[in-house]
C-alpha cells in the first residue's frame, strides 16, 4: 500500500532533466518540515496517551498518504474508521487499498500497545463499512524489533544498489509477512522479477492513459515542503528523491516529464536494482481481507527496516484489472486476487513524509 499504499515519484524520469534546468529549489525553507517530520516520529512515551498511539498508527504506509482513517477512543480500545472522503476513486474504485490502508494502521498501533503493556490483539468489524477495533487492556509488554522501526519505516521510490538480501534477511521478511491468512510470494528470480516488470509497466501506461487517474494523482502531489506542509499529506516530491519546484511550475513539469517512456525506464531501473520482490495474496477477496493484507505488509515493511532494508509498491499491476489477472496466471494464482506487490532492497534514507495532526484524525 506508497508505495504511494506512497507510491510513485512525482516527475517520472525527468528528475535530473529538472536538475540541470537548475529548477531544483524553489526557495522553500525545509527545516520547518524536517521539524514536522522529526516531531512526528518522537519517541513514544512509556505510558502513551490516546494520542500517542494514534500518532504512532498514523506512521503507516498508506495509498497515496491520503491517510484514509478516522480514530474513536474507548474506555479500553481504539476503534479504526475509514474515511470515504479521502479515497482515491481512479485508481482504487473498490476501496481495495483503502482497507489496506487502515490494516497498515492497525499493526502499527497494535504493536505500540504490546510495546507499552497493552494487548494490541485487531479485531476487524465487517458490519456495516468495516473497521477494525483494537484492544488496550492491560497485558505483558513486549517491545519489539518491529515496534522499534515504526519511526524509520517509508516507501523508498528511488533505485536500490541491486544487492541481494542475504539468506537470514529472507527468512525474517517471510516470517514477519506470513501472518493473518496472507500468504507472502518473495520473488527473487530475474526472469520472474522481469516478468512482473512488465506487468507492472503495461499498468503504468494504461493509467497514463486515463484521464481521471491523472487528475487524481496531480491532486495528491506536493512538489515542495510548503505545500506538504499546508496539508500534511500527499506525495511530497522530496520523499521520491525528486527536486522540489514552486507550487505554480509543479503541474508544468508534471505534464513534461511524466511520460510512459521515462514512467517504464524507471521502473526498469527500479527492479532491476531490487533485491527481489513480494506479492502478498490474501486468503479472501473483500475488505477483511484487504485489510489483513495491509498488516501483513507493514509488518513486512517494517521487518525490512530493521534489518536495513527499504521497499516501495509496484501495485500498478494489481491496480489495473487486466494486468491483474495476468499476474493471477503468472503467479498460479487461479481466482485468488493478488493485493499488493512490493519491491525491496538496499536503498538511502529519504525525507519522511508527513502525516496530518492526530486532532484531525481522532472522533
Amino acid at each position: 500500500m506508497p508505495p504511494r499504499l506512497t507510491r510513485r515519484a512525482v516527475i517520472g524520469g525527468g528528475a535530473a532533466g529538472v536538475a540541470a534546468l537548475t529548477l531544483g529549489s524553489c526557495g522553500s525553507d525545509s527545516t520547518a518540515y524536517d521539524a514536522a517530520a522529526s516531531d512526528l516520529r518522537a519517541p513514544l512515551p512509556d505510558t502513551p496517551t490516546m494520542q500517542d498511539l494514534v500518532r504512532f498508527a498514523t506512521l503507516a504506509a498508506n495509498g497515496h498518504n491520503t491517510q484514509p482513517w478516522r480514530f474513536r477512543a474507548g474506555a479500553s480500545d481504539l476503534t479504526i474508521l475509514p474515511d470515504f472522503s479521502r479515497h482515491t476513486p481512479a485508481v482504487d474504485p473498490d476501496d481495495h487499498h483503502l482497507y489496506a490502508s487502515l490494516g497498515c494502521a492497525a499493526e502499527n498501533l497494535s504493536l505500540a500497545a504490546q510495546a507499552r503493556g497493552l494487548s494490541g490483539e485487531v479485531r476487524f468489524d465487517a458490519a456495516g463499512d468495516g473497521q477494525a477495533i483494537v484492544d488496550l487492556s492491560t497485558a505483558p509488554a513486549d517491545e519489539s524489533a518491529l515496534f522499534r522501526a515504526i519511526p524509520a519505516r517509508q516507501s523508498s521510490r528511488i533505485a536500490y544498489d541491486g544487492r541481494p538480501a542475504s539468506g537470514e534477511q529472507m527468512t525474517r521478511l517471510a516470517s514477519a509477512a506470513g501472518r493473518y491468512g496472507v500468504d507472502a510470494l518473495m520473488i527473487t528470480a530475474r526472469k520472474e522479477m522481469e516478468a512482473v516488470q512488465a506487468l507492472v509497466i503495461e499498468g503504468n501506461n494504461r493509467q497514463i492513459d486515463d484521464p481521471a487517474f491523472i487528475a487524481e494523482l496531480k491532486a495528491w502531489l506536493r512538489f515542495n515542503p510548503d505545500a506538504a506542509l499546508r496539508t500534511g499529506d500527499g506525495l511530497y516530491s522530496g520523499a521520491s528523491g525528486n527536486p522540489t519546484i514552486p507550487d505554480w511550475l509543479g503541474p508544468i513539469v508534471f505534464e513534461l516529464f511524466f511520460t510512459k517512456s521515462g514512467e517504464a525506464d524507471k521502473y526498469a531501473q527500479h527492479v532491476s536494482t531490487s533485491a527481489g520482490l513480494v506479492v502478498f495474496v490474501a486468503d479472501r477477496d473483500a475488505p477483511a481481507g484487504w485489510f489483513n493484507a495491509g498488516r501483513a505488509y507493514q509488518r513486512f515493511a517494517l521487518q525490512a527496516t530493521a534489518d536495513g532494508l527499504t521497499s516501495a509498491f509496484l501495485n500498478q499491476t494489481v491496480e489495473v484489472p487486466a494486468q491483474r489477472t495476468e499476474l493471477q496466471t503468472l503467479l498460479g494464482l487461479g481466482a485468488r486476487r493478488p493485493n499488493l506487490v512490493v519491491r525491496f532492497g538496499r536503498g538511502p534514507v529519504l525525507p519522511y513524509s508527513l502525516r496530518r495532526p492526530v486532532s484531525a484524525v481522532m472522533v
